[in-house]
């Protein structure tokens, strides 16, 4: 069983970027000019969520007083995850200090820290019987530290209650935060993702926040400070840009020696959002998952509705055996 924690915001509970209470989730986008929203193509579409493993999951997940980005974010796939009791949660409160262009996440200025966190953490993890668990968070710009500290707590507090689970994190990029990376790196966490969402061009419209060869080289360090850690990165596509310039991205992971790439189609969340250009089709997704394994990736997901956290536990298995095979072993 596979539970990823985050925490992102409710698509399902709002509309145009209006919370129930009528106050803008995203102050930055209320004003701005209504986007088309395109017709999904059909292999977009997924079933309804409604079996009782998603209902036992809801309760789980309600009981406990956890949010999730599945429901926050109104991901395609809750109701398949969400049948197999994966579920996908959040670390450091539901509000984050930047503004990018495709994210539905509610953004401002974030309490304080819940001190107790790490440890309920901890227990709902072993309360599920989790394998593998995937921990994620909000931006904080406004920690000292980004936030390092409390992964930190997070991943030891797993640790000593659950020892047989792995875990991943997916992190921000701890812009401008000296020694925060080591403190993640240090706790030593299975796998380490930090995605790159985009290709560099559309950084500064979708990604404004972010520094693309910042986030390359943070991924790089992770390597550097620890090779035993598996990294993994992914982007977006269907934001307008060029093929081509997706193969160099490739590249440039490979450069950072990132073992593991994922690739799936943006949606839309709301019309005040940035659009979906296009939609990229199967065929595409799967000519991307060959070249980017032709260039060393131990492991690739590619396809429309690939997501980050997306099958992470059986994706990890994947990722033993093949750096296994590499090795000759």
């Amino acid at each position: 069983m596979t539970v990823v924690l985050d925490l992102l915001a409710k698509d399902t509970r709002a509309k145009d970027g209006l919370a129930k209470d009528q106050r803008p989730r995203h102050p930055e986008k209320a004003h701005r000019p209504d986007q088309p929203l395109q017709r999904k193509p059909d292999w977009i579409r997924v079933k309804a969520p409604g079996s009782p493993g998603w209902a036992e999951t809801k309760r789980i997940v309600k009981e406990n007083g956890l949010v999730t980005v599945c429901e926050e974010a109104g991901c395609p796939n809750v109701g398949e995850c969400w049948s197999k009791k994966h579920a996908t949660f959040m670390i450091m409160g539901d509000t984050c200090t930047r503004a990018c262009a495709f994210c539905n996440v509610k953004t401002g200025m974030p309490e304080a820290l819940d001190r107790a966190e790490p440890e309920n953490i901890a227990i709902a993890v072993e309360k599920l019987g989790l394998e593998h668990v995937v921990i994620t968070s909000v931006d904080r710009d406004d920690l000292e530290d980004g936030g390092a500290e409390h992964f930190a707590q997070v991943i030891g507090a797993i640790r000593a209650r659950s020892p047989k689970t792995t875990i991943e994190v997916l992190t921000p990029d701890f812009l401008r935060k000296p020694g925060a990376l080591e403190v993640v790196v240090k706790a030593r966490p299975d796998v380490f993702n930090h995605n790159l969402e985009t290709v560099p061009s559309k950084y500064l419209k979708v990604r404004p926040g972010a520094r693309y060869f910042h986030s390359i080289r943070l991924l790089q360090q992770v390597k550097e400070l620890d090779p035993t850690i598996f990294t993994k990165s992914g982007i977006m596509v269907g934001l307008g840009e060029e093929r081509n310039e997706v193969l160099q991205l490739m590249d440039d992971l490979r450069s950072a020696e990132v073992d593991f790439m994922t690739i799936g189609q943006y949606l839309q969340p709301t019309r005040k959002h940035h659009p979906v250009v296009r939609y990229v089709t199967p065929d595409e997704f799967k000519a991307y998952q060959t070249t980017a394994y032709a260039k060393g990736f131990l492991l690739v997901s590619a396809s429309p509705l690939t997501r980050s956290s997306y099958h992470a536990g059986d994706d990890f298995a994947r990722l033993k055996a093949a750096r296994l095979a590499k090795l000759g072993r």
